[in-house]
């Protein structure tokens, strides 16, 4: 385990929650605020043993768990740690850039809310993740998790040298095309980020007034953080 949150308000919507940070992730996104997550195994780590006696004394005081990154489906014993979970009484939350899908559907049943990443249009999504053959799972997990009904958002983080309002019409079209109700964009920051060329050269604005008014109108919720 990369890190252990006992109390959180904003990972999972309108839930309390611990979170649960996985190491490991393939990927080197180039606005990654949490590079330390990246390696397999990390400076520091908390026993799954530790926190599941928490989540043991905490149960009917937290609502859920949450398992995030690095990129928590890198873990082939995550299916098995949010059974346990699960057995406890807690709701179990994701957050996932979807780069495995195969084991996204395995999890599916587990599941009662998902944040997922979708970085960029697909034709543009290696010049985000550095891995060229990436966009085709990550898009294939979005049709799998709208498909499955459970509850979750779309994220799209814009740093304006990477993608512009056109990359996220796009990405905003595909995702409402296939039923999609929630999507937000979180604007680049800064804190963590190791790549100097993005914190130090945002690039240009996007237009959020725009922006606003065309996606209110696609999806039950819109928002721009």
């Amino acid at each position: 385990m990369g890190g252990f949150v006992p109390l959180s308000t904003v990972d999972y919507p309108g839930e309390l929650s611990a979170v649960v940070f996985l190491q490991g992730c393939p990927w080197r996104c180039r606005y990654c605020h949490n590079p330390h997550l990246q390696p397999r195994a990390g400076a520091q780590s908390v026993s799954w043993a530790a926190i599941m006696r928490f989540l043991e004394r905490r149960a009917g005081l937290l609502d859920a768990v949450v398992f995030r990154g690095g990129e928590p489906t890198v873990q082939r014993g995550l299916e098995r740690s949010m059974g346990e979970v699960r057995n406890l009484g807690y709701k179990i939350g994701l957050h996932t850039a979807g780069m495995y899908p195969g084991r996204l559907k395995r999890l599916l049943p587990l599941l009662d809310w998902v944040g997922m990443d979708i970085k960029a249009p697909a034709e543009t999504y290696g010049k985000i993740t550095g891995v060229h053959s990436c966009a085709g799972k990550a898009w294939t997990s979005a049709a799998l998790l709208v498909k499955s009904g459970v509850a979750c958002e779309f994220r799209t983080t814009v740093h304006p040298a990477l993608l512009g309002d056109d990359d996220i019409r796009n990405i905003a079209r595909r995702l409402a095309g296939w039923g999609a109700r929630h999507y937000t964009v979180q604007k680049f920051r800064g804190e963590g980020c190791i790549d100097p060329e993005l914190v130090m050269h945002p690039g240009p604005t996007i237009n959020e007034e725009a922006l606003h008014a065309e996606m209110n109108s696609m999806f039950a919720t819109f928002r721009m953080i």
